[in-house]
C-alpha cells in the first residue's frame, strides 16, 4: 500500500449532519418528513448563497500565466504536472478529513526557508481550482511575510493593521490578487518585534469570522517555522488541521518528531517533503515537466513520515 493510500485510509472518519426545523410540524406530516423537507430547503438556500458569493469573486484583471509562473503559482493549464497533482492530492485529503465542511488549515515548516509559504499559497490555489470552493490565505509569518509581493506598490491594510485598529472592519484587510476565488490577508505594516497578536481574543474572532463568512471557504494560514517561533503553537490551537512542511535533507528525524509531537496527531493531517530531488532515472525531461522543481509528490501520514529515510 502506498503512502498516499495509507494517508487516505487514516483520514476517513465517520460523522453526520442533522438539520432540525424550528417550526412546529403540521398534523399532516410526520417529524421525519418535516425534517427531510427542512434539510432540502436549507441545502438549497446554502447552495444559492454560496453561488452568489463565488460569483462575486470573479477577477476583472486575472494574472497572466507568465505572472503566475513568476510567482511560482500553479494554474489549471499546467495539466498533470507533478506539482499540480501533489497539491490536488493534498486538497483531496483535507476535504475527506473534514468531510466536505470548510475548515482552517495551518501550514508551517520545521525550519526557516522550508517552503511553507510556497505550499500554503499553492494549496489555496488548488482549492480555488474547484468552481464550488473558495480559499482565503492569511499571512501570519509576520517576521518574514511573503504575500505582499502580489500587491506591488501602494498601501494595503493587513493583519497587523487590523489587530491594532479597533475601528477597522475585517473586509478592509481581505484583498483580491488576480486569481479566481482566492483572497489574501497580507501581514500588514512591518513590525520589528511582533506584539502578542495571536494570543488575543481578537485573533480568535478574526479566524472564526473569515471561516464562517462563507460556507465554501477554506482558510489557509501561512505560519512561522515550528522551531523558530512560539507563535506557531498558539496558531495551531486556533486551527482545525496542520500541514507540516519538511525541507528535504535539511532537518533531522529528531526535529521532525519534535514538531509532530508538538502539533499532535489529531491535528496533523500530513507531512509534505519539499525540494526532494528527482530520481536519477527521470532525467532532464522529467525535471523540466515540473515548472517549479520544488514540491515532490510525497504527502504521507504521521507514521510513514517518521520512518521515511532522509538524507542529512
Amino acid at each position: 500500500m502506498s503512502k498516499i493510500e495509507k494517508a487516505l485510509n487514516k483520514a476517513r472518519t465517520t460523522g453526520s449532519l442533522r438539520v432540525v426545523s424550528p417550526q412546529p410540524v403540521s398534523s399532516g406530516r410526520t417529524h421525519v418528513e418535516a425534517s427531510a423537507a427542512s434539510s432540502v430547503t436549507a441545502l438549497i438556500e446554502q447552495r444559492a448563497s454560496s453561488s452568489e458569493a463565488i460569483a462575486r469573486m470573479q477577477e476583472k484583471t486575472p494574472l497572466s500565466k507568465q505572472a503566475l509562473s513568476h510567482h511560482r503559482v500553479i494554474y489549471p493549464e499546467l495539466g498533470e504536472s507533478g506539482t499540480v497533482r501533489a497539491f490536488r492530492e493534498i486538497r483531496t485529503k483535507i476535504v475527506q478529513k473534514s468531510q466536505g465542511r470548510n475548515c482552517v488549515i495551518m501550514v508551517t515548516s520545521v525550519t526557516g526557508g522550508g517552503g511553507s509559504s510556497f505550499v500554503s499559497l499553492n494549496l489555496g490555489v488548488a482549492f480555488a481550482f474547484d468552481a464550488g470552493k473558495t480559499a482565503l490565505l492569511l499571512d501570519c509569518n509576520l517576521k518574514n511575510p511573503s504575500l505582499h509581493r502580489f500587491f506591488g506598490t501602494g498601501t494595503f491594510h493587513g493583519l497587523t493593521d487590523y489587530m491594532e485598529n479597533p475601528e477597522m472592519d475585517v473586509a478592509e484587510v481581505i484583498h483580491p490578487v488576480g486569481i479566481e476565488r482566492l483572497r489574501v490577508v497580507p501581514a500588514g505594516g512591518k513590525r520589528e518585534i511582533p506584539a502578542e497578536y495571536f494570543t488575543s481574543l481578537k485573533m480568535k474572532h478574526l479566524i472564526e469570522n473569515i471561516k464562517q463568512r462563507y460556507r465554501e471557504r477554506y482558510v489557509l494560514i501561512d505560519a512561522p517555522p515550528m522551531t523558530e517561533s512560539a507563535d506557531t503553537q498558539i496558531l495551531a490551537d486556533l486551527c482545525d488541521y496542520v500541514v507540516l512542511v519538511v525541507p528535504y535533507g535539511r532537518v533531522t528525524d529528531t526535529e521532525i518528531d519534535t514538531c509532530i509531537k508538538a502539533i499532535g496527531e489529531k491535528k496533523l493531517i500530513g507531512v509534505v517533503f519539499n525540494d526532494e530531488p528527482a530520481p536519477p532515472e527521470s532525467g532532464w525531461r522529467g525535471i523540466l515537466k515540473n515548472p517549479f522543481a520544488a514540491l515532490k509528490e510525497i504527502f504521507s501520514d504521521t507514521n510513514s513520515s517518521r520512518h521515511n529515510k532522509r538524507t542529512r
